[in-house]
């Protein structure tokens, strides 16, 4: 929020006309932000190279463990994705197949690892147009790396949002799965 406020140029709308504002003037009041545009940047590129770290471990992890075999869709996630979202909207009553990972989350967390990868790039892009100018016209120059650098975010807080969403009403058992990294088994019955 920070580094956005600074410059808050994106809206929904056409030549003057604006339909919608990603964050009125109200709701930057409402927060009381001031404009600390180095301090937003200094806190965006330190837990840029927590995430970075973090993608890059975690597609290692799914390289060398052979997790990527489960986790990479295949020709029949697609089709299976929409049955999952039909059963999720209790438009279909039968469960979706399911393994370890269903097609729904294969595609959607093969596509973060994609995500990143481009919030990385186009973040590079963006930071130092200059001495990456190659890289930055690849992207469409520096105002299209710095549009797709913003849609990718809105994507990831969607993302994050369907995500929690899901575990909430996958059950407790499930979130408590996911901070662990294990989940919690009842005791056998004697």
């Amino acid at each position: 929020m920070l580094i956005y406020w600074a410059n808050d140029v994106y809206r929904l709308g056409w030549g003057d006309k604006t339909v919608l504002k990603f964050f009125p003037d109200s709701f930057y009041k409402a927060l009381n932000i001031p404009f600390r545009l180095a301090e937003g940047m200094s806190l965006h590129f330190v837990f840029m190279w927590l995430f970075a770290i973090n993608g890059l471990l975690y597609v290692l992890f799914l390289i060398f463990s052979g997790e990527w075999k489960l986790i990479v869709p295949n020709k029949r996630s697609l089709k299976e994705s929409w049955q999952v979202i039909l059963h999720d909207l209790h438009i279909r009553k039968d469960p979706p197949p399911h393994k370890k990972y269903n097609a729904a989350q294969r595609i959607a967390y093969t596509a973060v690892i994609f995500m990143g990868l481009g919030s990385l790039l186009t973040g590079i892009a963006i930071f130092k147009p200059v001495q990456f100018h190659t890289l930055c016209a690849m992207l469409g120059g520096y105002e299209w790396a710095r549009i797709e650098h913003f849609t990718l975010t809105i994507l990831f807080t969607l993302f994050f949002l369907v995500h929690i969403m899901q575990v909430a009403l996958a059950g407790w058992n499930n979130f408590r799965g996911m901070v662990a990294g294990f989940e919690v088994e009842p005791p056998p019955a004697p």
